[in-house]
């Protein structure tokens, strides 16, 4: 018995999107840049040519597709914010958006702008991506935090 032909990665997602990994370190960039441009109070530019520089913030070059995507989803965040907070706000009952720690806002902002605007990534997708980033830049009561805030945002928007 033969085992079934697998088929190279590229061809089962096509060409367009970017490999998981790659995503996943898009998400990272976005939200080290989205903090820098809170905490720092600079402009999205500003943020942009420091986060960018070589060698500065990256030990191995950064592909043009992971640049896109992760520049796509911070000017994204930062351009929708009007948007993005309200949702969190009432999802988050009993918390001021402003008393949330910066690195939990940052999440879930990227993540609710993914679900208004990311229409083609699932919304559990969307979810683990930001547990995940909650493990890398905070801390375990941040991971159910941010999992029951998306949680009810996911149905308030009937995103699957």
């Amino acid at each position: 018995m033969t085992a079934p032909r697998q088929e190279p990665e590229r061809e089962r997602r096509g060409e367009e999107r970017p490999r998981r990994e790659s995503r996943h370190a898009a998400r990272e960039a976005a939200v080290q840049m989205l903090y820098q441009w809170e905490i720092g109070k600079l402009s999205m530019l500003e943020v942009m040519s420091t986060y960018w520089t070589p060698g500065l913030t990256h030990d191995e070059p950064v592909s043009d597709e992971l640049r896109e995507f992760a520049v796509a989803l911070t000017n994204g965040v930062a351009a929708s914010i009007e948007r993005i907070d309200p949702l969190i706000v009432e999802a988050a009952q009993h918390w001021r958006i402003e008393r949330m720690a910066v690195t939990d806002r940052i999440i879930l902002r990227l993540a609710v702008y993914e679900f208004l605007d990311q229409p083609e990534t699932p919304a559990r997708v969307i979810i683990n991506e930001a547990l995940e980033l909650a493990r890398t830049f905070s801390s375990d009561d941040a991971v159910r935090f941010i999992n029951g805030i998306l949680d009810g945002i996911r149905r308030t928007l009937q995103r699957e």
